[in-house]
Formats: C-alpha cells, structure tokens, sequence
C-alpha cells in the first residue's frame, strides 16, 4: 500500500467521521489545513444533504468535494456539478408506499428543505440533525418540487427488516435504495450513489478511483468502498459490510478516519 499516491479522500459522515455525540474529531481542522497545503483533495460523502453539509464546514466547504444525498447531489469546490431528481409521482408513491405498508416515517429530501409529515413532528430534533432546513406537510403525498431523495425514519430501528421485506421488493429493482442505518433507509434515483459520486469528482480531478480512499460504516457507503483502491471500514461497521473494504482502522470513538488521515499526511510529507 503506497498512501503517497492517494490525491482524493472521502468519508462518510455519521458513525464514520462523526463520533456518536456527531461531533468532529478533535483538531480535524488541522487535518484538513494540512490535506490542502499538500494538494490531497478531501471530501464527504453522506446521506445529509448539501446545506447541512455547508453548515458543518462553514469555512471549508468551498474546498471540499461534497458528495450529498448519497449522489444525488454532488458539489466540488463550490460549484454544483450533478443533481439528480426523482419524478414528483414517484415521490407521493413512495410516500404512500411507506405510510400504508411500512411502521416507517416518510421525509421528502428537497433540494432546498426536507418535508415532513406533520404527524411526525414529534421527531423535530432527530430529523433537525440532519436536515438543518426542515417542514412540515398534512399529506406528504400532494407535495410537489425538487427532491433527489425519500428517506424513511424507522424510529422502532427495523431498518434492515423494512427494506428486506418492503423497499428491496418494491423499489430495489428501480431504484438506488440502501439501510444507511439502524433507523434510516434511502431511497434514490438509479445509479445514485456514493461509488458514482466518487467517480464523478474523479472526473472533476482527472484521476483514477487506484487514487482514492474512502472511510465508511454501512450499506451505503458499500458502493464507495468498492470503488476505490483504498477502502476502510471504521471497526464500528455494520454486520455484514466485511465483504465491501479492504482495510479496517479505528472506530468512530476512536477517531479511525484521522487515524488513517495522518499516516496519508506523514506520507506525502515524507516524499
């Protein structure tokens, strides 16, 4: 493994880069100061959308390669390069797919806010976390504008059995849908997700997927992990994401991705 050859870095954010409080490690900003100077592109690949993400790195996040919603929406160095919608008809079915036949909590990720139903505005403060601009609908399923992404809030954490027994059957074949945790499942458009993300900032940079690292936890992130060279899983990782990263490093708590972070710096400063 020759980390002086990785140019691009990205990490998911929750139960990844975040600690359980979701806090950054201690002294990232250094981390990401250092990654600069040294011309190593860093970024994050999450299931938060783009305003949350420009919230968390008020200062960096014209530097950063964002890569939101899963893919949905991808923003590199402060410019938009890629938004993908899902058709308004799609959405209210979803919504009405999830209301009837799931014990899940339907969240349409617009482009500019997250809608809820307002039934569910009990779950205020967790859906707050993650989605900084948030409303709230009677019928989700006469809402219409631009949205790239439904997310399901499954507050009794059957995430994987809901998406097992309901969303794979339903939508897997269609569409991009993956457990991003034990009480979320994301539901996107096709080909929507953190692995063509990658790719695309790739692009941006004109390198290859053999010049990137990629740190994550669950489902996913399985696809960014299988499309880099360089893929770890925090030792937090979800049952059954062995199979999907190479290299292992510390857990959340632990601070595993600037673990990894400083043996690419201690790298690249050496050359």
């Amino acid at each position: 493994m020759t980390l002086k050859d990785v140019k691009f870095i990205a990490t998911d954010m929750d139960h990844t880069l975040l600690t359980e409080a979701s806090v950054l490690p201690p002294r990232f900003q250094e981390r990401l100061e250092a990654l600069d100077r040294l011309g190593i592109q860093f970024g994050i690949a999450s299931g938060r959308p783009l305003y949350t993400l420009q919230d968390i790195f008020p200062h960096d996040h014209q530097k950063l390669a964002l890569i939101c919603d899963n893919g949905g929406v991808i923003s590199f160095r402060g410019q938009l390069i890629s938004k993908t919608l899902m058709p308004t008809a799609t959405v209210q079915e979803m919504v009405r797919v999830i209301r009837d036949e799931t014990d899940g909590l339907p969240l349409i990720c617009g482009i500019t806010e997250a809608v809820g139903q307002t039934a569910d505005r009990q779950y205020d403060s967790v859906y707050r976390e993650f989605y900084h601009r948030l409303s709230y609908l009677d019928d989700l399923t006469t809402w219409s504008g631009e949205a790239d992404k439904v997310t399901i809030y499954l507050p009794n954490g059957d995430a994987r059995a809901v998406f097992d027994d309901v969303i794979a059957p339903r939508f897997g074949g269609q569409f991009s849908a993956a457990v991003s945790g034990p009480v979320w499942i994301d539901i996107m458009m096709p080909d929507i997700n953190k692995g063509n993300g990658m790719r695309a900032i790739g692009k941006q940079m004109d390198i290859t997927t053999d010049q990137m690292m990629a740190f994550g936890d669950n489902f996913n992130d399985a696809e960014m992990l299988k499309a880099v060279k360089y893929s770890y899983l925090v030792n937090n990782f979800a049952p059954g994401m062995e199979q999907f990263a190479t290299y292992r490093t510390g857990t959340n708590e632990e601070y595993g991705v600037v673990q990894v972070l400083d043996q690419v710096i201690a790298a690249h400063q050496a050359q």
